[in-house]
């Protein structure tokens, strides 16, 4: 399918929405009515996920880091030290395999790790600065820059999509021909060349998601436009309410929509993506309320949906092994792994929850070993039933 089709067939799909917003969708398309008051209850991560505990040796000091998990691979745990700027890479069993830093100012270097990406086949990594994406290996080897389409940005909107492409969100929010005609512009590139296989623009009448200062529009930088998932990618268009899937051929399907419309909820609630793993989804609200001042403030409602009854709750994630520890999954957590996603646990809250004798089990014996002032946090790795 063309982009200039996709176009044309989102406006179709758009006018669909905007007439089915008032409840009469009867195409059995799931929804969720945020108007609605789902009930609190509390469930134990075990009970949905299979968990296992990992420690990033840090051994050599090298391999001590200050920064996050940017992804996870069939054989490698890919993370980034946000004081150097080095990227690592572990094994999964936590091992260290290699690193490398070629931050700075130079032709071939990185600013910063905004985003890291890595293909095990190739040993590609892809690590995205707004406009480009500089490509290494996964020992700091140089091997290309991949240029992103003009007057397009990038930054952690970027995901793998398959072993030929990846799949971004475009920050510059393209506008049409006249200001009250909008898309949301999604671009699937060649890892290789950096050329536009695919344009996905999505069109809305006039909204705006962010709030303003001083009289500007600044808009809402955390939203969650782009999440993997089994079948592709989960596009979200929080103008139109609704979330579409790309899937691997390329056709784009809507699968899920909230009401009532963003348009007529004061204040304003909008779907902020989903992520879909085994029997579940869980979807995240923004509500925008007046007084906060600046975006990644805003409140934030996480619903869970069983796919096979259709039951929708308010979750409250508990871990067998960790006393009065509470936990929230967030559509964020997929963004660039389907099979596994994680939690990191702060290795200080574990010794002090060690201390106050509210830890057990694997965990337990892992933080036992462990000293707050030498080695890295620990993750806690979940592979959805």
């Amino acid at each position: 399918m063309t982009s200039g089709f996709k176009v044309l067939y989102l406006i179709a799909i758009v006018v669909f929405t905007a007439s089915c917003s008032s409840y009469q969708r009867k195409d059995g398309l799931v929804s969720i009515d945020v108007s609605k008051t789902f009930p609190e209850r509390e469930i134990f991560l075990t009970d949905i996920a299979d968990i296992t505990y990992l420690y990033l040796n840090s051994d050599d000091d090298d391999y001590l880091y200050n920064g996050r998990i940017h992804c996870i691979t069939d054989n490698t745990i890919v993370v980034d030290d946000n004081y150097s700027g080095s990227i690592l890479f572990f094994s999964k069993d936590g091992t260290p395999k290699s690193r490398f830093n070629r931050k700075g100012q130079g032709p071939e270097e990185y600013v910063n790790a905004m985003q890291v990406l890595y293909d095990e086949i190739t040993d590609d990594v892809f690590v995205v600065r707004m406009n480009v994406i500089m490509v290494y290996s996964s020992t700091g080897q140089y091997k290309r820059k991949i240029t992103l389409p003009e007057g397009t940005f990038a930054d952690a909107r970027t995901v793998s999509f398959d072993e030929h492409s990846l799949f971004f969100y475009n920050l510059s929010s393209g506008v049409m021909t006249d200001e009250t005609n909008h898309v949301t512009p999604f671009y699937r590139i060649s890892k290789t060349s950096g050329e536009v296989l695919d344009e996905v623009e999505i069109p809305f009448e006039s909204i705006f998601l962010g709030i303003y200062i001083d009289g500007q529009r600044i808009p809402n930088r955390t939203n969650n436009r782009l999440i993997t998932c089994k079948e592709g990618v989960l596009l979200c268009s929080a103008e139109t309410d609704t979330i579409f899937l790309y899937n691997h051929e390329g056709l784009l399907t809507p699968v899920l929509y909230k009401t009532p419309p963003v348009t007529s909820t004061d204040p304003m609630k909008y779907l902020n993506n989903c992520l879909d793993r085994g029997q579940y989804q869980f979807i995240e609200i923004v509500t925008v309320r007046a007084g906060y001042e600046y975006p990644g403030v805003f409140p934030v409602t996480h619903y869970m949906r069983n796919k096979n009854t259709g039951e929708v709750i308010r979750p409250v994630f508990l871990l067998p092994d960790y006393k009065e520890k509470k936990f929230i999954i967030t559509p964020n957590m997929g963004r660039n792994s389907y099979d596994e996603h994680y939690f990191e646990l702060d290795l200080y809250e574990l010794k002090q929850a060690y201390r106050e004798n509210k830890l057990s089990g694997q965990l337990k014996e892992l933080v036992t070993a462990l000293n707050e002032d030498e080695d890295n946090n620990v993750f806690m790795l979940m592979k959805f039933k």
